[in-house]
């Protein structure tokens, strides 16, 4: 999954903040760094999960689709002329 900026307005922002620098180290002391990694984890596989979820659907749609079509016999022979 790619995070990138989409619009202008998230260009502009990411132009700002790319060369900011965090020089508050008593921030760190605010949170686990094994309970981020934990969180961080559980939502990378609430994402696979969702992706898989989304591409099975997609599966057994087509299927649906696909069975439930009914094709029709044309004739593309032109008629004849009468005598």
């Amino acid at each position: 999954m790619a995070v990138g900026a989409k619009d202008k307005i998230d260009k502009e922002l990411v132009r700002k903040y790319a060369k900011l620098k965090m020089d508050n180290p008593e921030s760190t002391k605010l949170v686990d760094s094994q309970k981020m990694l934990s969180a961080m984890n559980d939502y990378a596989s609430m994402q696979r999960s969702m992706i898989d979820m989304n591409t099975k659907l997609k599966d057994i749609c087509s299927n649906v689709t696909s069975k439930s079509v009914v094709y029709l016999k044309l004739n593309f022979n032109p008629p004849r002329p009468r005598r």
